[in-house]
């Protein structure tokens, strides 16, 4: 949905056309956007567009950015993974 936004307002029925979701499915999805100041609503007769707001998805890259150098490799990352469970092993108990 970020995508097609980001391409151009979309009305919410060609919305959930495109993702092949039910339009109570898609306003579910839309609330959750909507909650995080991400889409804007513009109602043109019967019909409501919804529009990407950029600002948010700017801040959230810059949050998300600061963590990078931190990620290392995904060498990095399974070795990292494998030393917690390691050190960390499940519970055989727990479910996975």
């Amino acid at each position: 949905m970020i995508h097609a936004l980001a391409l151009r307002p979309h009305s919410i029925s060609d919305l959930a056309a495109q993702q092949g979701l039910s339009l109570q499915a898609i306003h579910k999805h839309i609330r959750v956007l909507e909650d995080a100041g991400m889409v804007r609503r513009r109602k043109t007769g019967r019909t409501t567009f919804l529009a990407l707001r950029r600002e948010p998805l700017g801040r959230l890259q810059h949050w998300v950015g600061q963590f990078h150098p931190e990620w290392g490799t995904d060498q990095e990352s399974l070795a990292n993974y494998a030393d917690h469970l390691e050190h960390h092993p499940t519970d055989p108990k727990e479910p996975a």
